[in-house]
């Protein structure tokens, strides 16, 4: 197998199926310590759904998907003050297939919305996440990202905590490579 890997925009031909399956197993074990974010059980037509509202990008080993981000830019946010602003993008459905994490795989996927944010003249760039999700939340903190608000969004059995990160600060030097196709 290939193990290069590659960033690149969601193909029409790539599984949606397979891009469930693989949300489902990187946040298995958010689920299983109580919090019920969306991507724990979400159907193939919410993935669909989820990522027509914004720009999918997907980390790839030759042609297996390995780990995806959900952009939106700036404007596209809502469900929070924050998010709602018109100059702050923001991410979503972020995933690192289990086997796959801690190689630098989602550092390299957060590098690249930074990057498009910045492109998109974003002032900041927002996320949310379960208050109790501490390794998530120390791992954005060490990547810059900063305590806005609290969010209760409906049906979740945890309250968000909302972090953003200025993109006036020094850009990130990403070393992905990036295929246009």
């Amino acid at each position: 197998m290939d193990t290069t890997v590659t960033l690149r925009n969601l193909h029409p031909s790539d599984s949606i199926p397979e891009l469930t399956r693989l949300l489902h197993a990187a946040y298995a074990e958010l689920a299983a310590l109580g919090f019920n974010y969306t991507a724990t059980d979400q159907s193939d037509a919410v993935t669909q759904k989820r990522i027509s509202g914004g720009r999918c990008i997907v980390a790839a080993m030759g042609q297996a998907v390995v780990g995806t981000v959900l952009y939106k830019s700036p404007g596209l946010g809502s469900g929070s003050p924050h998010f709602a602003r018109p100059d702050i993008a923001s991410l979503h459905q972020f995933a690192v297939a289990p086997a796959f994490q801690a190689q630098g795989i989602g550092a390299m996927l957060l590098d690249f919305v930074e990057a498009a944010a910045r492109a998109d003249k974003a002032t900041a760039l927002a996320l949310d996440t379960s208050e109790g999700a501490s390794k998530l939340i120390a791992w954005y903190a060490r990547r810059g990202f900063q305590f806005v608000e609290f969010a209760q969004w409906t049906g979740k059995t945890y309250r968000s905590v909302i972090l953003s990160k200025d993109l006036h600060a020094t850009a990130v030097d990403g070393h992905e490579a990036w295929d246009e196709s």
